[in-house]
């Protein structure tokens, strides 16, 4: 009997290809909760303080988390490697199968497929179990970081909320320390300043007394030197009434003296001009000379004037004064002026006053008219020696 030859379709490794990409979809699917994002460490990072870890425990921290990370990456690799092998052993077989059992494409589909089937269950269920059990030691393991990151937390919030009560303890003691160090300062100042007030209160006092004291004694002096003064002034004044009462008397009995040496010098003169005029007249009658009658009567002035005047003391022997003599018609004198004057006041007034004494000059009456006109207006030179 001759052998069939066998009929090889592209049912077989169609439905192998199939097979393989569901198988490959469903490793997928299981490897998913593996490629979820872990939670990163910056949300740690951002809900912890901070950290008071030393080193040591920063250094043992890294190494469990590269061992993890490792332990991570080691089995990442055998599952891929296993996952590969199971395609590369799918592959196979399932080319193997394809050339010995194309025959039986029917029963070989189904029996795939059922395998297939249940080797994705199972692979799925181990998938599942073994991601139900890494996401378990993985919460066990977040949840016991998360334990220790608490622990951390809290013993360095302790250790924050110790240093910070130590610090406000300190604080608070040195703001103490620094108050009462103040007070003193002040209590100290404010005794000093106390002390210091006292002080210049006593000095004022004392000083106040000693003004006082010395205004007392310039009082006194003043007073002293009032009473002195008073007295002094009063001794000056009664020693300036005893001179002006010995003066008063002095020129009393000088007035008094003059008076009468005046009034017997000027009957005296009278007399002797009476009698002189008398004896001049007769002369001149006799010898019928005007002239001569004249210079009689000068003279007679003359000698008059010279008895009344009284030379000031100490006069200059070189003084020369001119005195213009007018008198009336019964030798009464009209005025007496100085026409030269010698430069002395005092010297001026002593010729003038010598002629007001003198006047008047009766004797003229007893003149010729004529005469009397020539001798009414006339001249009196004053010199120390003579008059002229």
């Amino acid at each position: 009997m001759a052998k069939q030859n066998r009929r090889v379709g592209y049912g077989l490794p169609v439905v192998l290809a199939i097979a393989v990409h569901v198988v490959a979809l469903l490793l997928t699917m299981l490897r998913l909760p593996d490629s979820e994002p872990t939670p990163s460490s910056s949300s740690v990072v951002q809900a912890t303080l901070v950290s008071d870890v030393t080193a040591t425990d920063q250094a043992q921290y890294a190494q469990e988390a590269r061992a993890r990370a490792a332990q991570r990456q080691a089995e990442e690799a055998a599952q891929q490697a296993a996952e590969q092998q199971a395609q590369e052993a799918a592959q196979q077989a399932a080319e193997q199968q394809a050339q010995e059992e194309a025959q039986q494409q029917a029963a070989q589909r189904q029996a795939a497929a059922e395998q297939a089937q249940a080797e994705s269950e199972r692979r799925q269920q181990a998938a599942q179990q073994a991601a139900a059990e890494r996401a378990e030691a993985e919460e066990q393991q977040k949840a016991a970081e998360a334990a220790r990151q608490a622990e951390r937390e809290k013993q360095q919030a302790e250790a924050e909320a110790e240093k910070q009560r130590q610090v406000e303890q300190a604080k608070k003691q040195a703001e103490a320390e620094a108050e009462k160090k103040r007070q003193a300062e002040e209590a100290k100042k404010k005794a000093e300043a106390e002390a210091e007030k006292k002080r210049q209160a006593e000095e004022a006092k004392k000083q106040a007394e000693a003004e006082a004291e010395k205004k007392r004694q310039a009082e006194e002096a003043k007073k002293k030197a009032e009473a002195e003064a008073e007295k002094k002034r009063q001794a000056e004044e009664a020693k300036k009434k005893a001179e002006a009462e010995a003066e008063k008397k002095r020129q009393a009995a000088e007035a008094k003296k003059k008076a009468a040496a005046e009034a017997a010098a000027k009957e005296a003169a009278a007399k002797a001009l009476s009698d002189s005029i008398a004896n001049e007249q007769e002369r001149i009658a006799n010898a019928e000379q005007s002239n001569q009658a004249s210079n009689s009567f000068i003279n007679l002035v003359k000698r008059a004037v010279e008895d009344r005047w009284h030379l000031p003391a100490n006069v200059d022997n070189g003084l020369v004064a001119q005195v213009r003599v007018r008198l009336g018609p019964s030798g009464e004198l009209l005025a007496a002026s100085i026409t030269r004057s010698s430069g002395n006041p005092s010297f001026d007034r002593s010729a003038t006053q010598a002629v007001e004494a003198a006047a008047p000059f009766r004797e003229l009456q007893q003149l010729d008219a004529g005469l009397q006109r020539r001798f009414r207006d006339f001249n009196l030179k004053f010199t120390p020696g003579d008059i002229q």
